[in-house]
């Protein structure tokens, strides 16, 4: 069984606020994630259930999502990503063999 999740980032009614929402394909659960924070702790939460072995997250975006907050997400993952390097003391992206 291949651990799927989703993510999509998606605008609140007012068109002012983003947030994402995380998607378990393989039980439907659904959460919403209003911040960086909050991701983070949900896709750590939801892989819990699977030993931490998630297979792939596949990232998707409304089409009313401006640029800017992409751009917002983009950071915010970064800085994640920066932390999370910082802690295990190695990359989190592999460069492939040739």
């Amino acid at each position: 069984m291949a651990v799927i999740f989703t993510s999509t980032i998606k605008m609140d009614l007012t068109g002012e606020n983003w947030f994402i929402e995380l998607k378990d394909m393989v039980d439907d659960r659904v959460a919403t994630c209003h911040d960086m924070d909050e991701y983070v702790a949900k896709v750590e939460e939801f892989g819990n259930d699977y030993g931490g072995n998630i297979d792939s997250v596949n990232w998707y975006k409304d089409e009313n999502v401006p640029e800017q907050v992409m751009d917002e997400i983009r950071f915010e993952m970064s800085k994640q990503q920066a932390e999370i390097e910082e802690k295990i003391g190695e990359s989190l992206i592999k460069e492939e063999k040739k």
